[in-house]
């Protein structure tokens, strides 16, 4: 069958092994002699990071395993959802620790991205809470991986985009809330340095994010919409909806332009009309404002797009974000989805991207020239330090990515260790020569 990413760059033909047991990914394993083969969850990854001739679909591994109302420790099988946890435990006053900016994710792809959130300045990504998890290796023996039980594999894991085998289960721990609801301040920034003073003033509130005008300039330079929040502890525990609205089809490629996307950012920026408001909301359109609009990709055309999202350290961040800010500016090649973040310091997982810094996602529609401007861009982080996220990416070059993730080479020995490397392999891992 035809499968793409989110980006929906590029397409390829893949057999779809769809198991319903751990046992079965266990045995299909032993079996197995494709060295093409990866992991694939929901799609949510916008590359080509679990596209590969052969995808181990987790679809029907989603099953909770058990669960401790007490404590709030979940262990459940890989191809359960963000959303599904959601709808089962924001009703008994538990909540995801760490959360990216859709629920339509599993554990699984959860893990193998080692995703982050609004928190990620307190609390670190996602696997900063896996206790420990289940691989099934590339021998189909499955085992135990946690930070004092084959450590080297949960390491590599967590963060490895599914390159050193099957994520069959985990124990999450989730966090104990009060009611769903979120206390939101939004706060205007003029321009980027205000933004990034901004986030410094409020580093220990425990979410914070803003949305970017990546095309104005000048003085006005990075404008922002700061939103801060917090837990309600007031509030119905109700769990969110299902979104009614979606996207039918994909979209005129030439919808999306410089002029409607800057009459799109300045409309955004001028909603909000004094510079601090505060607002009471459900966690839904805080930490997942466009879950509401299913195939919002799309709106892109029938070419797709890229997220590109890279982070630079701190000591950089004034300079650096300016810098690309204004390349991006000069390129005309606005992006309404443009989104700043800060980071904490980096965790122990040999390819987590977080490092201690500042973070922009920004998406852009696919063309042929666009791929030349994201290799000027490359350069420019790698100048001050950065690196560019792998859940996101669809075309970096192998140099590019040796020279921002130092502990590549020891991810090669792991996997030639396990021989991972003769069975899981996808598009991007051949590409960054993993």
């Amino acid at each position: 069958m035809k499968l793409t990413g989110w980006g929906k760059y590029p397409t390829i033909e893949a057999e779809v092994f769809t198991p319903n047991t751990i046992s079965a990914i266990s045995n299909k394993l032993k079996n197995h002699t494709n060295p093409s083969a990866i992991a694939r969850g929901l799609g949510r990854s916008y590359g080509d990071s679990s596209l590969a001739e052969t995808i181990l679909s987790s679809a029907s591994l989603n099953h909770f395993l058990d669960f401790n109302p007490d404590t709030g420790l979940l262990n459940c099988a890989s191809g359960v959802s963000l959303a599904e946890i959601l709808q089962t435990f924001v009703p008994k006053g538990w909540f995801l620790p760490v959360t990216p900016g859709t629920k339509f994710v599993t554990i699984g792809g959860a893990i193998a991205s080692d995703v982050h959130g609004k928190n990620h300045h307190l609390d670190g990504c996602f696997s900063e809470f896996i206790n420990k998890l289940t691989l099934a290796t590339a021998t189909g023996e499955l085992l135990k991986c946690s930070r004092t039980e084959n450590s080297d594999l949960f390491y590599a894991t967590c963060g490895g985009m599914g390159l050193t085998g099957v994520i069959v289960s985990a124990e999450l721990q989730l966090q104990a809330i009060g009611s769903a609801q979120i206390d939101e301040t939004t706060i205007k920034a003029h321009n980027l340095a205000h933004a990034l003073e901004l986030f410094e003033n409020n580093i220990n509130n425990t979410y914070s994010v803003a949305w970017i005008d990546c095309l104005a300039s000048g003085d006005n330079l990075g404008r922002s919409l700061l939103m801060l929040g917090e837990h309600s502890n007031d509030g119905p525990l109700d769990a969110h909806k299902e979104g009614a609205l979606s996207i039918p089809v994909d979209m005129p490629g030439i919808m999306l332009n410089r002029f409607s996307i800057q009459a799109f950012n300045t409309l955004y920026y001028n909603r909000v009309r004094q510079e601090t408001t505060n607002r009471t909301v459900h966690y839904e359109p805080f930490f997942y404002p466009l879950d509401g609009i299913h195939d919002w990709n799309r709106m892109y055309g029938k070419n797709g797009f890229t997220q590109y999202q890279f982070v630079i350290p701190k000591a950089a961040g004034l300079e650096g974000m300016t810098t690309i800010l204004k390349r991006i500016a000069d390129s005309k090649r606005g992006s309404f989805l443009a989104v700043l973040k800060v980071f904490g310091k980096a965790n122990d997982n040999w390819l987590s991207f977080p490092i201690e810094g500042y973070t922009l996602a920004l998406d852009f529609k696919l063309d042929l020239n666009l791929l030349t401007l994201l290799d000027e861009l490359d350069k420019i982080v790698l100048s001050y330090g950065g690196r560019v996220y792998l859940t996101k990416d669809v075309r970096m070059s192998s140099s590019t990515f040796k020279q921002s993730y130092p502990n590549w080479e020891k991810f090669v020995a792991l996997r030639q260790k396990y021989g991972a490397d003769k069975h899981f392999n996808s598009l991007q891992s051949k590409r960054l020569g993993l």
